[in-house]
């Protein structure tokens, strides 16, 4: 939930931020893709609840696209028209936590079979190690 962390840990957020629109705040999040591709945003709500259930602390993350004309599109930049993301999150009862993701999107354009290769090997497991880097780091931030 905290953007500006997001900017430090996540080497490929170019940009980040939240603006209202129509009552509500919705995300802007550009996202660094490699040379010879075009880089992909996304423009999204989401709202964070926390739930107990029977004395469990459980804390659900749901964001989903929408489209908002104070974020118009940029030329060179694929715009992500199709993302939802849905997150439960509780403790383990000791040191950690355990995650449930769903996580959607339909990144568009032209895709190499090679960077997805390169994701589904390396992009994906190397992130969610910088992300429970981050996550342990976090009350160390300034």
């Amino acid at each position: 939930m905290d953007l500006d962390y997001r900017k430090k840990w996540d080497q490929y957020v170019k940009e980040l931020y939240e603006k209202a629109s129509d009552g509500q705040m919705v995300a802007y999040w550009e996202v660094k893709y490699p040379f010879p591709l075009s880089n992909r945003d996304y423009v999204y709500t989401r709202q964070r609840r926390d739930l107990d259930v029977d004395g469990r602390k459980i804390y659900v993350v749901l964001a989903q696209s929408v489209s908002a004309p104070q974020f118009p599109e940029k030329s060179g930049v694929i715009r992500v028209k199709q993302y939802k993301q849905s997150l439960a999150i509780e403790s383990d009862g000791k040191k950690g936590s355990r995650v449930f993701m769903y996580y959607f999107d339909n990144p568009g354009g032209q895709i190499p079979s090679w960077l997805i290769n390169w994701a589904a090997k390396n992009g994906v497991p190397n992130f969610l190690k910088d992300m429970v880097k981050a996550c342990q780091n976090y009350h160390k931030k300034t």
